[in-house]
């Protein structure tokens, strides 16, 4: 077995398929497995580090037509957002059963995009209509999808295109940290009380954000047009944020989501780009597994 994040280690993951466009990824710190989903049909693979391929986990069901952001919690339960369909799928991982198919209101839009974790619930956002929503969790249980806030008429405001995507939260979930794509800015949501902030990147954007991660006080935001990711250093009641030097790889391919074990960094490559008639993906699709700048 190659030594994970050692010199001469795996650099990348290899999925099996020729159509799998991965979008999210959800990893437990201290885990060896990992979580990647295709938007294509909804499969669900599984990967082990230090172990270069990955392997089906879950096969597309008709139900679960795609598979974007994801987590997983202390109790191997794996949190799927279902993109267009409008739902959250749960499952058992020591079982590959499912535990709950979660609904929201139908929508003439809709695009449930990511998933963060807090200790007492799951917060699911939305890229096409202006509402978060919230699902309560305890060790043993898996509540409903409620439409937990509204945006209208917060600082928070939708257009036209992709708004809403990456979501992350502070380890003790009173604060939430949101981006939203088309205009490349970042909110702060604080729990208690639902109030709205966007957050001052000194007239700096972040456009293109998708998957973001928060450590401590930094956010690593993929801007995954622009095959970069970006750390911003955030003030200590998140209200502020200063863009540092953005960085990259050569494995990357329109990267989306990220997840973190220790210093290094695994990278979802969807090669959205080379999705189309007429275009081709380089294969095999892979998740990349790169350092921490």
């Amino acid at each position: 077995m190659a030594c994970w994040g050692c010199p001469g280690g795996i650099t990348s993951y290899t999925l099996p398929g020729n159509a799998v466009y991965p979008e999210g990824i959800a990893h437990l710190a201290g885990s060896k497995d990992f979580y990647v989903g295709s938007t294509t049909d909804g499969t669900i693979n599984k990967g082990t580090l230090g172990q270069k391929d990955m392997a089906e986990f879950l096969p597309a069901r008709a139900d679960r037509p795609t598979a974007i952001g994801m987590k997983i919690d202390a109790q191997n339960r794996l949190y799927v957002a279902g993109g267009g369909s409008g739902k959250v799928f749960v499952y058992d991982t020591a079982t590959r059963s499912l535990l709950r198919t979660l609904t929201t209101p139908a929508a003439s839009a809709t695009f449930l995009n990511d998933i963060t974790l807090t200790p007492d619930a799951a917060f699911v956002t939305d890229s096409q209509r202006p509402v978060l929503f919230r699902i309560s969790r305890t060790a043993s249980s898996v509540g409903d999808a409620e439409a937990w806030l509204d945006f209208t008429g917060t600082a928070l405001q939708y257009q036209m295109g992709f708004n809403l995507n990456g979501i992350a939260s502070t380890p003790d979930g009173t604060t939430l940290i949101v981006v939203q794509s088309n205009t490349g800015k970042l909110f702060r949501i604080t729990v208690a009380d639902k109030s709205v902030t966007e957050i001052d990147l000194n007239g700096q954007t972040v456009k293109n954000g998708d998957g973001i991660l928060l450590e401590g006080q930094t956010l690593y935001v993929v801007r995954n047009a622009d095959v970069i990711i970006v750390p911003v250093t955030l003030s200590a009641d998140f209200g502020r944020g200063t863009l540092g030097t953005p960085f990259s790889d050569g494995s990357l391919r329109y990267p989306t989501t990220i997840a973190q074990e220790g210093k290094r960094l695994l990278v979802v490559n969807s090669q959205f780009d080379r999705r189309g008639e007429g275009k081709n993906p380089e294969l095999p699709f892979t998740v990349s597994d790169i350092a921490i700048k």
